[in-house]
C-alpha cells in the first residue's frame, strides 16, 4: 500500500531528472511547457487503453498486453513515433477511480499483464489506482514501460508494485542525448535506473501458457498496426518464445540512423554488466516522420538492413543470447498506434 501523497508530489514535481519543481496542481492546460517539461498537469490524461499484440513475445504472448498509454513525456525526443501523446496533444482526462476500472477491464479482457506506457510523470496517481485494483482482485503482472529518465526516488516508490521493467536505453553518447532529447545526462541516469530496476525484480521468471485456439480479433490488426511487424529470437531462441514473463527486466534499444557505434556501446555495456540476467530488445523499427525532423536531416531515413545486421552480428559475437530481434517491415507509419482515447 502506497503512503505517497499525490498532491505533495505534484506541488514540487521532481519525478524525472528535469526536476522542474513546478506546482502541477495549479495547472489545467495540457501540452503547456509552463506546467513542466512533461507538459502535463497533475490530472491523469490517458490516450489509449487496449490489448496490444505486438510487444515482445513474452509480454504480449497470444492474449495481448493490457497497455495504458499516458499522455505527456519527460523526454520528448525529436524523432518520437508517438509524438501526439508525447506532446500532450491526445488523450482524455480521468481520475484514479477510472484508472482502477481500466486496469480491471483489461484484466477481464484476458490481458497477459497491465502495461503502463510512459507513466513517469503520473507515478503518484498510478500507485493508489493499483492498490485499489489489487484490492478488487487484480493479480496480473505490472509492466513499467519507460523512456528511462525518472529519478531513483521515483523508481523506489515502485518497489513491490512493478513486476516487469521495460526501460529504453536510448543513447551512449551524451552529444546524441543532448541533440535528440535535450538530456545530456541521460546515459548516466539510464544506467543507474536499470541497476535499481534489476535490484527490485532480479532475474527473469517465466510461466508457461497455452496458446489461444483462435487468432486475435481482427480489431487488433487495424490500420494502426502492421501485421508484418513482429519480434522473434532467431538465432537467439529462448524460453521467452513460449512463455510469458512474470518478473524481470527487458531493456529496449531503438537503433537510430547513423547510430551503429553508439548502439554497439550500449549492447556491450549491458551484456558486460548483466550478462544473461536481463533480456535485450534490439529494435530496427525507427520510422522517420519528416514533419518532425526539420533541422535533423541525418534522421530522415530508415535503418538499412546492413546496419541492423551488423549490430545483430555484434551482439552474437559478444555472446548475447537473451535478446529479441525484429524482422519484417517494422519501419512503417502503420505500426504507430492511433490515439483516440480507445478504452478510456
Amino acid at each position: 500500500m502506497s503512503d505517497l501523497s499525490p498532491i505533495s508530489a505534484y506541488q514540487n514535481c521532481r519525478l524525472c531528472h528535469r526536476k522542474c519543481g513546478v506546482n502541477r496542481t495549479t495547472q489545467t492546460d495540457v501540452g503547456t511547457p509552463s506546467i513542466g517539461y512533461c507538459g502535463m498537469p497533475d490530472a491523469l490524461w490517458v490516450a489509449r487503453a487496449a490489448l496490444h499484440y505486438w510487444e515482445e513475445p513474452c509480454i504480449s504472448g497470444e492474449v495481448g498486453s493490457g497497455t495504458v498509454f499516458f499522455s505527456g513525456c519527460s523526454l520528448r525526443c525529436v524523432y518520437c513515433q508517438n509524438h501526439s501523446i508525447a506532446l500532450g496533444l491526445s488523450g482524455k482526462r480521468i481520475d484514479t477511480g477510472r484508472l482502477t476500472e481500466i486496469f480491471l477491464e483489461l484484466a477481464a479482457q484476458g490481458a497477459a499483464n497491465i502495461n503502463l506506457v510512459t507513466p513517469t510523470h503520473y507515478v503518484p496517481s498510478i500507485l493508489p489506482a493499483l492498490d485499489a485494483a489489487k484490492a478488487q482482485g487484480l493479480t496480473l503482472p505490472i509492466v513499467y514501460n519507460t523512456g528511462n529518465y525518472e529519478t531513483l526516488d521515483t523508481l523506489k516508490m515502485l518497489e513491490g508494485y512493478v513486476d516487469i521493467y521495460l526501460p529504453d536505453f536510448k543513447y551512449w553518447d551524451a552529444a546524441l542525448a543532448r541533440r535528440y532529447s535535450n538530456a545530456p545526462d541521460y546515459t548516466k541516469h539510464a544506467a543507474e535506473n536499470i541497476a535499481e530496476m534489476f535490484r527490485q525484480v532480479g532475474t527473469p521468471v517465466f510461466a508457461a501458457h497455452s496458446p489461444l485456439t483462435s487468432e486475435p480479433p481482427d480489431a487488433a490488426l487495424s490500420d494502426s498496426y502492421s501485421t508484418d511487424c513482429h519480434f522473434n529470437t532467431e538465432p537467439m531462441l529462448t524460453e521467452s518464445e513460449t512463455a510469458l514473463m512474470k518478473r524481470g527486466v527487458i531493456v529496449r534499444h531503438l537503433m537510430l540512423p547513423g547510430g551503429l557505434d553508439d548502439s554497439k556501446q550500449i549492447l556491450r555495456y549491458l551484456y558486460e554488466t548483466y550478462g544473461d540476467n536481463i533480456f535485450l530488445s534490439i529494435m530496427n523499427q525507427y520510422t522517420p516522420l519528416p514533419a518532425q525532423l526539420n533541422g535533423y536531416p541525418e534522421l530522415n531515413r530508415r535503418i538499412t538492413d546492413a546496419e541492423y545486421e551488423e549490430l545483430i552480428d555484434f551482439a552474437i559475437d559478444l555472446g548475447i543470447e537473451n535478446a529479441f530481434i525484429q524482422e519484417g517491415e517494422t519501419a512503417e507509419e502503420s505500426f504507430i498506434p492511433s490515439f483516440h482515447a480507445e478504452g478510456v
